[in-house]
């Protein structure tokens, strides 16, 4: 009886969000609140309460690891490398695409994918125009550049991922952090090969065209702090070193670097409030749905849904997949986060496979890595709003840059071989 309601809430869940009757944040709620109370209402408000606590520090880290990186983008803290890249680069069509890869990676350490479409494409845009370079490339580029940076724990995936398998998000993501580097190279692979095409399309610049193409320049924000850029860069790299040492808790080291960043960059009340009142909706979207999911984690443990489902997949499971489970779901993950929402899948799908691949030995923390794997993907889904903002920036068709980009970004899947080399995730669990 428990195996059928948890499939059947799960059902209304997945029903409910795809088809576009309910948002994913009252979804969350309301459908694991409607079924706990025909499970066990004298418990419900206990398993929610017992959700929310276990969540909370992921909704702390979240709200203030968004809150930092914006921070810093609106302080300048990227506006250095992107001129250095450009300088670099200057009228070489390979140098631009590579160096448009590692601007749009660096950028993207804010975990969100409309700012970072937004800063790159403004500062990239009219150099390809002048160039004439194809606009297609860099939002090819981009979009594998979030597909890799998304993976971060102030992204939105991995503290799903952590939230749903009850482990910190730390745990799940210093470990990906080899499987990103393989990433990251075959990003890189894609920029030279896309730069080559274009070196012998266009040819390299005259001194006189790169003349003409230095006179470019934007006015800054009033928001920069250009003065206070090395601070900026140390207190970024001092977070991320704590983050990947684990000095402090990850919700305590973002709380802390956000009030330094604020302090020192923004002394003013009145600019302190400007900042966090600029990138609110971007905190409350991503934290409303963490604290949402509590209800849902919550109920289903709560009830004994979860375990019951697992028994259930565990009978019908061929002897050989069981052990697998990890790869498996590392490999169908990108179908999955193409095909359904981020919610659907951790909060949906996720707590049924990781309770089954337990019985083989492979921890919840792992399944949480391997359903990551397919986040690249992810991004050339007709779900995903950033995209339609990238097009739009980038002046391209929506279907054309879906066609010039999925094999790109599909390749992105070598993570797969990264984290299976790496032992981040077993190929193989114990046998049943």
């Amino acid at each position: 009886m428990l195996s059928f309601g948890g499939f059947a809430m799960i059902r209304v869940f997945l029903t409910l969000i795809m088809t576009g009757r309910l948002s994913a944040l009252v979804a969350l709620a309301l459908v694991p609140a409607a079924f706990g109370l025909l499970i066990d209402p004298a418990g419900l408000g206990d398993m929610m309460r017992d959700g929310l606590v276990m969540l909370a520090p992921t909704g702390a880290m979240l709200m203030f690891g968004i809150l930092f990186f914006s921070i810093m983008t609106d302080a300048g803290v990227f506006d250095p490398l992107i001129s250095r890249v450009l300088r670099i680069a200057k009228g070489d069509p390979l140098k631009i695409l590579v160096g448009t890869a590692v601007i749009g990676t660096s950028v993207a350490l804010d975990g969100d994918g409309a700012t970072t479409y937004v800063i790159c494409v403004s500062a990239l845009l009219p150099i390809y125009r002048a160039i004439g370079l194809s606009p297609r490339y860099m939002a090819t580029l981009l979009l594998m550049s979030i597909g890799i940076m998304n993976i971060l724990p102030w992204g939105g995936p991995t503290a799903r991922a952590a939230a749903a398998m009850h482990v910190e998000a730390a745990e799940v993501f210093v470990p990906l952090i080899p499987a990103m580097a393989v990433g990251f190279a075959c990003l890189l692979v894609v920029a030279t090969i896309f730069g080559l095409r274009e070196r012998r399309r266009l040819g390299v610049l005259g001194p006189q065209e790169e003349a003409e193409l230095e006179q470019h320049t934007e006015e800054a924000p009033d928001c920069r702090r250009p003065k206070l850029c090395w601070f900026n860069v140390g207190l970024t790299v001092a977070l991320l070193a704590g983050l990947i040492t684990g000095i402090l808790p990850l919700p305590i080291l973002f709380i802390l670097a956000t009030a330094v960043a604020l302090l020192v960059n923004y002394p003013s009340l009145i600019d302190q409030r400007d900042r966090i009142a600029a990138h609110s909706y971007n905190v409350v979207s991503v934290v409303g749905l963490i604290f949402a999911a509590s209800i849902f984690t919550g109920v289903l443990a709560g009830t004994g849904m979860d375990d019951a489902m697992s028994k259930s997949l565990l009978n019908i499971m061929p002897d050989n997949l069981g052990p697998y489970m990890a790869a498996v779901t590392a490999l169908s993950s990108a179908v999955a986060t193409y095909a359904a929402t981020n919610d659907a899948l951790y909060f949906g799908v996720l707590p049924i496979l990781a309770s089954t691949a337990e019985a083989y030995g492979i921890t919840g923390a792992e399944m949480a890595r391997a359903s990551l794997i397919g986040q690249p993907v992810r991004l050339l889904s007709p779900l995903v709003a950033s995209t339609y903002l990238l097009v739009n920036l980038v002046g391209v068709d929506y279907r054309d840059n879906q066609r010039a980009s999925i094999l790109w970004v599909v390749g992105l899947v070598a993570m797969l071989a990264g984290v299976l080399v790496f032992g981040i995730i077993p190929l193989a669990g114990a046998s049943a």
